[in-house]
């Protein structure tokens, strides 16, 4: 079903066998070395920037391939699908490159995208705090213009590629009394003074994906680090939300086929009561609705991504892209689940990491319930 989709053209289907072939043969069997290690190898994003699968959407200039969204959307699918790893490509080429390239300043675009596309740099963001989930406007973490330098101080936390980042784009207060008009982002590279990683904390999924405490400890950052204009980080974020949301979204859909496609080989392997259980009409209703939400959730994403190359895809619109995908990978993970009995509990099968790896995906990127209230408010 990945591969079987009008939105992708032929380039892209030959696109597509080189990053599942990638994920396969580089990353899948290490999933359960890099899930103990809670991290994936800093080596395995050279490798990812080596085959072309770091910011394929760069130009040629900063070392990208200079496609469309449609190649970040076929490595989700086929990260997603084939255990490809913990690496948070999507928030490294989806999320943080976007930001440079739309809003960054030529030195900062020179300096940074192209190491990004070939793997020397990775990037994260650093927008949650302890005391502030979705409520992006309440965040403390401040920077202060000190001469030519910003003095960075406050913390962030859960901020994917923590562990493995070379620099972060830190959303911070600028001028703490002007709410959303007072949030600016700020690059901060790992190797300043006063830049901590904490733990790497321990999740009840996404065992690979290196997941931290960030904490900025008066940190002195170049004014020059400034992304775009000073005050205009939280419209900044609220441009590129639609895109990070619709990753995930992509994201949950591959998942979520991955967890029907196995539990389809499952159901009709497994026996009871001397024949398989695909046998049984509850199996088969249950097996049936899955496979009609999951063509109903493909076309819905695809139509999404569509209206996003067209630049038509608004703040609601991916907030609903998010919703509905998410919930509907949680159901059928849970369902999934379910139809392997006892052993769907055992660690050892892979169907207990597609239920424990979805849940956050109804949480970041803004959870369930917010995205709720954004569609509310369009009413």
């Amino acid at each position: 079903m990945l591969a079987r989709r009008a939105i992708y053209e032929e380039e892209h289907h030959i696109f597509r066998d080189s990053v599942r072939k990638f994920f396969l043969t580089e990353a899948a069997p290490n999933h359960a070395d890099w899930s103990k290690a809670g991290q994936v190898p800093r080596s395995f994003w050279n490798k990812l920037g080596a085959t072309g699968m770091l910011c394929p959407q760069l130009s040629e200039e900063y070392g990208g391939a200079g496609g469309d969204y449609r190649l970040n959307c076929i490595i989700n699918e086929e990260q997603a699908y084939n255990r490809g790893g913990g690496a948070a490509i999507a928030v490294h080429s989806d999320i943080v490159a976007p930001y440079l390239l739309h809003y960054g300043s030529d030195d900062l675009k020179e300096r940074i995208l192209s190491r990004m596309a070939s793997g020397e740099m990775v990037g994260a963001i650093a927008m949650t705090e302890p005391g502030t989930g979705s409520d992006l406007q309440g965040m403390k973490t401040t920077a202060k213009l000190d001469g030519n330098h910003y003095v960075v101080k406050g913390s962030k936390t859960f901020i994917s590629n923590g562990q493995n980042c070379d620099f972060v784009i830190v959303a911070c207060k600028t001028d703490a009394a002007a709410g959303a008009h007072g949030v600016s982002l700020i690059i901060v590279e790992a190797d300043r003074e006063g830049f901590r990683r904490g733990r790497n904390l321990d999740k009840i999924g996404q065992h690979s994906s290196d997941t931290s405490e960030l904490f900025f400890d008066e940190v002195r950052v170049p004014a020059t680090n400034l992304i775009g204009h000073e005050g205009a980080g939280f419209m900044y974020l609220m441009q590129q939300l639609p895109q990070e949301r619709l990753s995930i979204g992509v994201i949950a859909m591959a998942s979520a086929q991955r967890a029907f496609d196995i539990t389809l080989d499952y159901v009709k392997e497994r026996e009871a009561f001397g024949k398989p259980i695909l046998h049984f009409q509850n199996t088969r209703f249950k097996m049936a609705e899955m496979k009609t939400e999951l063509e109903v959730g493909w076309a819905f994403i695809d139509q999404c991504i569509s209206r996003h190359l067209k630049g038509e895809l608004d703040a609601v619109g991916g907030a609903m892209s998010k919703l509905w995908t998410t919930e509907m990978q949680g159901r059928i993970a849970d369902t999934c689940l379910q139809l392997h009995g006892g052993y769907g509990f055992m660690a050892e099968y892979e169907i207990a990491h597609h239920f424990t790896d979805a849940r956050v995906q109804r949480i970041y990127g803004g959870t369930s319930e917010i995205m709720k209230e954004l569609i509310g408010r369009s009413l």
